[in-house]
C-alpha cells in the first residue's frame, strides 16, 4: 500500500480490531476507566458499607439502652480486657479525653477493615458480605456480654449488619467496570465516573447519619437532666462556710471549689448510662442480717450531710489534675449499713454500678466516722448523668477505683477473700489509701513570668491528704534550700489546701522548682518515684520556667 494515506495502515502504538489496547494505548485509557480500576474505588465501597453499618445500628439504639450501640459496647469490652498499663499510659498521654481517644482509634482500625473487605468483595463478593457479617455478629454478641443488656439489645447491631451488607453488594456491583466495546472512545468516561460519585455521595449521607444519630443519644442525655432534676432535700448537718482566705490570691490559682462542668471525669463508662429515677432501686446485700431495697424517694427521705471531699483519681501521675474538690451531699453509708446489719467476718463492701462497674471498699471507712456518702447532690445540685445521677458513692481518703462508684445500685457486703472488684482483678492494690500529693499551679511548665516593681514573683498551688489535712507545704528554687510556703486557710481535713510562696529578688532566666507536702500527722510527703500502678503514683512535682 502506498503511504499517502489511502487504505488501513498499522502503528506500533494503535489498537487491533477486537483486542484490548496495550502498551502506551493502555495507558491513555480514559481516566474515568483508570478511576474506576484503582483499589481505592472498592476501598471506598467498603468504608460507605462500614458507614451504614454504624449509622443504622445507631439510629436504632436510640430507644434502647447506651450499650447497644456497637462502637459503645466493643470499646466496653475493650477497656474490660486490656492491662493496667495500657489504660494508665492513655490517661497519662490523652487525661480526660482518653475515651475520645479510644472511640478515633477504633473507628481508625474498623475503617480499615471495611476498606480491605471492600477490595476483597470487587474479587469475591460473597466473601466480602460474609465477613462484614461475621463482624456484625460478633459485635452482637458483645452487646449481650455488656451489663444490664437483653436479646433486644442486638437488634441494632443486626439490622445495621444487614445495611451493610446490602450496601456492599450494591455498591460492589455498581463499582465494577462493564465490559469495554470495540473501540470505546474517551466520550464514555463521564458514564464511568457516576458509581464512583455516587458511591461518594452514599457515604457522606451515611457519615451525616451517624453523626447524627451519636449526637441525638447525647442532646437526648442532655435534655433529660432538667426532667430528672428533683429538689434536693435540706442537710441535717451542712459544710461548713469557705472562708475568702482558702482561696489563694495568685493569679492562675484554680478556684477553692471546683466547678461541676469542669471536674474531672476518669470511668470505664463510653457512654454515660441513662438511668431512670423512678425504677432506680438501691438494693444491700450479702453477709447482713436483712436485705435492704430502697427507691429514690426513700433515700432521699433519710437525714443527710453535706460535706466538701477532694477526690483523685488513682491515676493522676505527679503534678497531674486529675482531683477535684467539690460540695457533696448525701446519706451517710453507714447509716443504710445499719439498716442492713452486718455480720461478723466482713471485711468489704463491694458497690455495683448499673454498667457493672464495681468497686471494693474497706468496711472500716464506711464505719470508722468518716464523711463516706451515697451522693444524691453535687455543688448544690442534683448530680450530673457525667458524675452518676441519681446516686454515687463519695468516700475521703481512698482513691476513686475503690469507693466512688457512679450510677451506684447495689452493696454487697462481703470479705477481700471472697470477691474481688473491676481495677483489682486486673493488678490494682484492693484498699487504695490517697498518698500525699502536692503540684504547682502557677507557673506552669516552660512559662515566662513578669517580675512585679519590687523584682518578686509568685508561685502558687495545691496540697492534699485527705483524713489527714496539710499542716506545711515547702519549696525548692533550684538547687537552693526548702522555703516555707504560705498556707491557705484550711476548711476540712477531707479537702486540699492552697499555697503560694512570694519569689523575692527572682533572677531573670531559667529556673526549675520543687514541691513538697507535709500531712497533718507530720508525715512528709516522699521524694520516691512510683507510678500509679498499683496504688497511686508518687514523688515531688517539679517544673522550670524561666523569669523575664
Amino acid at each position: 500500500m502506498s503511504s499517502d494515506g489511502e487504505g488501513p495502515r498499522s502503528s506500533p502504538s494503535g489498537p487491533t480490531p477486537g483486542r484490548p489496547p496495550s502498551g502506551p494505548a493502555a495507558r491513555r485509557a480514559p481516566s474515568g476507566a483508570r478511576l474506576r480500576r484503582l483499589p481505592w474505588g472498592s476501598a471506598l465501597v467498603g468504608l460507605v458499607a462500614g458507614a451504614a453499618l454504624l449509622a443504622v445500628a445507631e439510629l436504632a439504639s436510640l430507644p434502647l439502652s447506651a450499650a447497644s450501640a456497637p462502637l459503645v459496647a466493643i470499646g466496653g469490652a475493650f477497656i474490660d480486657v486490656i492491662p493496667p498499663w495500657v489504660k494508665d499510659a492513655a490517661i497519662a498521654l490523652f487525661g480526660t479525653y482518653d475515651k475520645a481517644a479510644l472511640f478515633a482509634s477504633m473507628l481508625a482500625v474498623y475503617g480499615a477493615v471495611m476498606a480491605l473487605l471492600g477490595i476483597l468483595g470487587a474479587h469475591r463478593p460473597r466473601a466480602a458480605m460474609l465477613g462484614v457479617g461475621g463482624l456484625g455478629l460478633a459485635a452482637a454478641g458483645i452487646v449481650l456480654t455488656r451489663a444490664g443488656t437483653g436479646p433486644a439489645d442486638a437488634l441494632p447491631v443486626l439490622l445495621g449488619t444487614a445495611a451493610g451488607i446490602v450496601v456492599l453488594r450494591v455498591l460492589g456491583r455498581m463499582m465494577r467496570p462493564a465490559p469495554a466495546a470495540p473501540g470505546a472512545g474517551p466520550e464514555a468516561a463521564g458514564v464511568r465516573r457516576r458509581p464512583l460519585l455516587v458511591t461518594a455521595g452514599a457515604g457522606l449521607v451515611f457519615g451525616a447519619l451517624g453523626v447524627g444519630a451519636r449526637a441525638l443519644h447525647a442532646s437526648r442525655d442532655a435534655a433529660g437532666r432538667a426532667a430528672r432534676a428533683f429538689a434536693l432535700p435540706s442537710p441535717r448537718s451542712s459544710a461548713p462556710a469557705i472562708p475568702e482566705q482558702a482561696q489563694s490570691q495568685v493569679a492562675g490559682m484554680p478556684p477553692f471549689l471546683t466547678p461541676t462542668a469542669e471536674f474531672y471525669r476518669i470511668d470505664t463508662a463510653l457512654a454515660v448510662p441513662r438511668v431512670d429515677p423512678q425504677t432506680w432501686r438501691l438494693r444491700v446485700g450479702g453477709l447482713v442480717r436483712r436485705e435492704v431495697v430502697l427507691d429514690l424517694a426513700q433515700l432521699l427521705a433519710l437525714p443527710m450531710l453535706e460535706r466538701h471531699i477532694t477526690l483523685t483519681c488513682v491515676s493522676n501521675p505527679v503534678g497531674g489534675d486529675l482531683a477535684g474538690n467539690a460540695t457533696w451531699l448525701g446519706v451517710p453509708v453507714s447509716t443504710i449499713l445499719e439498716m442492713a446489719g452486718v455480720r461478723e467476718g466482713a471485711d468489704m463492701v463491694l458497690s455495683r454500678s448499673v454498667d457493672g462497674f464495681t468497686a471494693s471498699t474497706p468496711l472500716e471507712a464506711l464505719r470508722d466516722g468518716r464523711d463516706a456518702l451515697i451522693a444524691v447532690g453535687m455543688n448544690g445540685a442534683p448530680l450530673p448523668p457525667e458524675h452518676g445521677f441519681p446516686v454515687r458513692m463519695v468516700v475521703p481518703g481512698l482513691y476513686g477505683y475503690v469507693s466512688a462508684t457512679k450510677w451506684l445500685t447495689e452493696l454487697t457486703v462481703t470479705r477481700f477473700a471472697d470477691d474481688r472488684a473491676y481495677w483489682t482483678d486486673r493488678g490494682w492494690s484492693e484498699r487504695g489509701p490517697i498518698k500525699i500529693a502536692s503540684r504547682i499551679d502557677v507557673p506552669r511548665a516552660f512559662a515566662v513570668l513578669e517580675r512585679d516593681a519590687q523584682g518578686a514573683v509568685m508561685l502558687g498551688g495545691t496540697a492534699w491528704a485527705q483524713q489527714r489535712g496539710i499542716s506545711a507545704v515547702q519549696v525548692r528554687i533550684d538547687e537552693g534550700p526548702w522555703r516555707d510556703a504560705e498556707l491557705a486557710a484550711s476548711v476540712s481535713e477531707d479537702c486540699w489546701t492552697q499555697w503560694s510562696l512570694r519569689w523575692d529578688g527572682a533572677d531573670a532566666g531559667r529556673h526549675a522548682v520543687t514541691v513538697r507536702a507535709v500531712d497533718g500527722d507530720g508525715q512528709e510527703q516522699t521524694a520516691e518515684r512510683a507510678d500509679p500502678v498499683p496504688d497511686g503514683a508518687s514523688g515531688w512535682h517539679e517544673i522550670r520556667f524561666e523569669v523575664a
